[in-house]
Order: structure tokens, then sequence, then C-alpha cells
């Protein structure tokens, strides 16, 4: 238990640090959409965004997912997005697998483009809330896209809308155009002990 005078104390502390927070939060006015780059050698970048997904769904705000390399796998995200975002969520899985698994440089950057069309097309979607362009940046990092053209379609898109990228090496251009990155790092990998990708946790 705390004495009074340690009591009166933390009551200070605290009402200070809310004055200076209050503050903080008072002088932010802009409101815009947003985009955010999660990027990194670490595992979560996808879950996360799917996560901010979820939370846009929450507030009943339509969500598009386009996925760049990955196929048309089975994963719990899709399924739980889908059935509880029904008439919410639209989900283009447009690649064709891991690029060591195709071995056809000219197939991934035709999947690519594919994709790329979509997206462009959702960029300007009116009253899309959010854009999840899943594992853009390994697209950018094999060259399959130009990363000056997709920089230039993001900042064109809707200016309501916001776009969440994600995947390893984000270019320069595409980190200094966002509005937030955030790099994962890994710090320990089941992976690295043997342990197989499992339901519920990579997929």
């Amino acid at each position: 238990m705390t004495d009074d005078a340690e009591a009166a104390r933390h009551r200070e502390k605290m009402a200070r640090r809310k004055a200076v927070q209050d503050a903080e939060v008072a002088g932010k006015t802009i409101e815009k959409g947003l985009l955010l780059v999660h990027t990194g050698p670490g595992k979560g970048k996808s879950t996360a965004a799917f996560g901010l997904a979820l939370r846009m769904l929450g507030h009943g705000r339509p969500v598009a997912v386009v996925q760049f390399i990955k196929g048309a796998w089975s994963t719990g995200e899709r399924a739980v997005l889908e059935r509880l975002g029904a008439g919410l969520v639209e989900w283009h899985s447009m690649g064709e697998g891991f690029t060591w698994e195709t071995q056809d440089r000219d197939r991934d950057i035709a999947a690519a483009r594919r994709a790329w069309g979509k997206a462009t097309e959702l960029l300007h979607r009116p009253g899309l809330g959010l854009l999840v362009l899943d594992e853009l940046c390994i697209a950018l990092r094999y060259d399959y896209l130009p990363a000056e053209e997709v920089v230039a379609a993001l900042a064109a898109r809707d200016p309501a809308l916001h776009v969440v990228v994600t995947g390893r090496n984000a270019p320069p251009a595409l980190v200094e155009a966002a509005d937030l990155v955030t790099e994962m790092r890994p710090v320990k990998h089941h992976f690295a002990a043997g342990v197989k990708a499992q339901p519920g946790i990579e997929f």
C-alpha cells in the first residue's frame, strides 16, 4: 500500500503527463488516407496487415486484399475475414507461389502485372477503407514491377484510402513515400529449430 504522500506525488506526475499527452493529441489535426509499409526479415508483416483489415471491418468499412506472391492457399485469415466481413471483403490471390517454386521469371512477372492491374483499379475504388497489397515488396525486389510506377500510382490513389504494403526489402522510394514504416526483426523463430509451418500460426 502507498502512503498518502506517495499517492499524491503519483497523481501530480500523472496529471502532468496527461496534460502533455492531451496537448500533443490536440495538435494532430490532419486526417487522410495513410500509406503503411510492413517490411523486414521477421515474421508478422502480413499478419499485422490482416489485423488492420479486421479493425477496419469493425468500423463497417470495406477492405480489399491483393496478394502478389501467395497463390490460392486455404488460409485462416482469408476464411475468417470473408466470413466476418461478408459483403465488405474483396480478396484476390493472384500470385503463383514463392519464386523458388515457380522458377519461371516470365511467369512471375506476368502474375505480378495482373495483380498490379487489379491493385491500380482498387486504388480508385470509391468508399474503400483499406487496401492490403500483400508481398508487393517481393515483386518490387525482383523487378517484376517498376518501383517508380508503383510509388507514383500509390501517391495518386483516392486521398481517403489507407493502403498497407507488406514484404521484405521494401525499396527506398517506397519507404520514403510511406507515412508509417514498421520493420519486423527476427529475434527467435521456431522454424530454425525444425518446427514446420502450422495452421493458425503461419497460415
